[in-house]
């Protein structure tokens, strides 16, 4: 069985070669990264030109379709219902009486 300090000076030394392989693949990709760029004839500016044209869209919002008179809390319709509309239909309110 190791003793501690073994043990200590064991994870030291894998640590070390962790971080080792990490740099070296790290370059290893940089390398890899540039000789594609060089091949295809782009530039930093290209791939956060094309990053910024395939990102995901922001979704606008969407105008309300209902309002609460009481309150003026609104709701689009999408999604599920508000609990204050639940509420006013269960009191027998009609989703039309909230129509904007």
């Amino acid at each position: 069985m190791a003793s501690l300090k073994d043990l200590l000076a064991q994870r030291a030394a894998l640590e070390q070669q962790i971080a080792e392989t990490q740099e070296r693949e790290r370059s290893d990709a940089i390398a890899k990264v540039k000789s594609l760029m060089q091949e295809y004839g782009l530039s930093v500016a290209d791939l956060t030109a094309r990053a910024a044209k395939t990102g995901t869209a922001k979704s606008s919002k969407v105008a309300a379709k209902y309002r609460n008179q009481a309150t003026g809390e609104t709701w689009s319709g999408r999604g599920l219902q508000p609990k204050w509309l639940k509420a006013a239909i269960s009191g027998g309110a009609k989703l039309e009486d909230f129509v904007i």
